[in-house]
C-alpha cells in the first residue's frame, strides 16, 4: 500500500463522470444527478428525488497508471421498517473493460422508511473509504460503478499515480429512459443492472435515466431527454403508471404523444424505442395501484399486490394489457410519419416461460438473474447489429 505520502488526491469533476446529467457541489464532495437542476426543482416528490440521485449508469471514468486507488463517499442507505436488511451497496471496478473488483462502503447517513406509514427519517452517519489495490502496472482504463440502488456523495479520489480523464470512446451513446426495473432494482451490482448489462454486450455507451417509481410520463422527464446526448434513445413505459394508478386511458394516450414529441424536438431522427412491460402477472388484467403485502412483510418478506378490479378497465383504468395494446397502436400511428420510430413488447425480454422458470419475487421486480437475461434479450433485439435500434425493423 502506498503512504501516506505516496497518494495523490484528485478532485472529483464532471469530466471524470460518466452517466450523469449534473453534478451538485456539497460542502464536502460532489453529488451526481441523473436530472438536471431545472427537472429536479419542477417537482418535490421525495420518491423521484431519491431515485434520481441514485446512481444507476453513473461512474468514475479515468486514465492512469495506479496501483492503488481509493474513494471516499458518503453513501446514503435505506432501511424498510419490518422488511430484511439491506445489504450495503455495490461499487463495480473494470480495468479496460473487464471486471477487477467489486467492494462497498460502511456507514453513511440512513434513511428509515415505514411503508405502512408513508413516513421516513433521516439519520445521519460518518464517510467511508472504498480500496483497491494491486492494479495492473501500465497505463489503463479504469471506470468505477457507483452503488444504483445508493445515494452516493463523492468526497475524495486518491491514487499512487496521476489520473486524468477517459479520452472519449468513440462508441454510441445509448440514453434509456424506464421504472425501478431499468433502475436495476434487485440487480446485483451497478454493471448487472440489465441496461448496463445490455450496453456492456453491445459495446455502447449507457446513460440510464431508469427512476424507481418514476417512470411517470412526467414533462421534465421528456425535456432530460430531449436535451440529452444519445446516438440511440429507448423509453420503457407503463408499469409505474399501473402501479401508481396515475392516469386513465383518455390521459395516458396523449401524454405518450406529447412525450415522444418532446423528445423528437432534440433528436428528431434518432433511433428511438418504445418498450412496453415485461410481464407481471398481478397487474396484466388488474389496474393498480399496486400496494404492499402487510402479511407478506410480518413474515419478514416484501411483496406487494394489485388493488384494483379488472372490472374497472371499463371505466379507463390502465392495466399492463391496455398499455401495451395503445402503445403498439400508438407507435404504428406515428411511424408512418417517423421511420426511425419502434416498438418492443417487453414480453419479449421477459415473458409466460421465465415466470415459471423466474418468478419476481416481490411480485414486481425481476431478480438478479432476471436482470442478465433481461440485458441480453434487449442486447440481442435492440443494440447489437441488425437490432431494432440499429437497423431492422420491429
Amino acid at each position: 500500500m502506498p503512504t501516506e505520502h505516496d497518494w495523490i488526491t484528485t478532485p472529483v469533476t464532471a469530466d471524470l463522470l460518466r452517466g450523469a446529467l449534473d453534478v451538485e457541489h456539497t460542502e464536502r464532495g460532489v453529488l451526481p444527478h441523473r436530472l438536471p437542476a431545472r427537472a429536479r426543482a419542477q417537482c418535490t416528490d421525495p420518491q423521484l428525488a431519491s431515485a434520481e440521485s441514485q446512481p444507476s449508469g453513473v461512474r468514475l471514468a479515468f486514465r492512469t497508471r495506479a496501483t492503488a486507488v481509493e474513494l471516499d463517499t458518503l453513501p446514503t442507505k435505506r432501511v424498510y421498517v419490518g422488511a430484511p436488511p439491506r445489504p450495503d451497496g455495490v461499487y463495480d471496478l473494470l480495468v479496460d473493460g473487464r471486471p477487477a473488483g467489486r467492494g462497498s462502503v460502511t456507514g453513511g447517513n440512513t434513511v428509515t422508511i415505514d411503508m405502512i406509514a408513508g413516513t421516513a427519517a433521516l439519520r445521519p452517519g460518518p464517510a467511508g473509504t472504498l480500496r483497491f489495490t494491486d492494479l495492473p502496472d501500465g497505463a489503463k482504463d479504469v471506470e468505477i460503478w457507483l452503488p444504483h440502488n445508493e445515494t452516493t456523495e463523492l468526497l475524495a479520489l486518491r491514487t499512487d499515480a496521476p489520473v486524468a480523464p477517459t479520452p472519449p470512446s468513440g462508441r454510441k451513446v445509448w440514453l434509456h429512459h424506464g421504472s425501478s426495473i431499468s433502475h436495476g432494482s434487485d440487480a446485483a451490482s451497478p454493471t448487472t443492472t440489465w441496461p448496463a448489462r445490455a450496453a456492456s454486450l453491445a459495446g455502447v455507451d449507457l446513460i440510464n435515466l431508469g427512476l424507481g417509481g418514476s417512470a411517470l410520463l412526467d414533462p421534465f422527464t421528456a425535456r432530460t431527454l430531449r436535451d440529452a446526448p444519445a446516438d440511440l434513445i429507448s423509453v420503457k413505459i407503463g408499469i409505474n403508471l399501473v402501479n401508481t394508478d396515475l392516469m386513465r386511458l383518455r390521459a395516458f394516450t396523449p401524454a405518450v404523444h406529447g412525450f415522444l414529441d418532446t423528445v423528437r424536438e432534440g433528436h428528431p431522427t434518432t433511433p428511438l424505442l418504445v418498450v412496453s412491460p415485461i410481464l407481471c402477472p398481478m397487474h396484466e388484467d388488474t389496474p393498480g395501484p399496486s400496494a404492499l403485502d402487510v402479511t407478506s412483510l410480518s413474515g419478514g418478506q416484501l411483496q406487494f399486490h394489485a388493488m384494483g378490479d379488472p372490472a374497472e378497465r371499463a371505466s379507463g383504468k390502465l392495466t399492463l394489457g391496455v398499455i401495451r395494446d395503445e402503445l403498439a397502436r400508438i407507435v404504428a400511428q406515428r411511424a408512418a410519419d417517423d421511420p426511425n420510430l419502434n416498438y418492443l413488447d417487453g414480453r419479449e425480454l421477459y415473458g409466460e416461460s421465465d415466470v415459471a422458470e423466474l418468478p419476481l419475487p416481490d411480485r414486481l421486480h425481476p431478480d438478479a438473474a432476471t436482470h442478465l437475461r433481461i440485458g441480453e434479450r434487449f442486447a440481442a433485439l435492440a443494440l447489437t447489429p441488425g437490432g431494432v435500434l440499429t437497423g431492422r425493423t420491429a
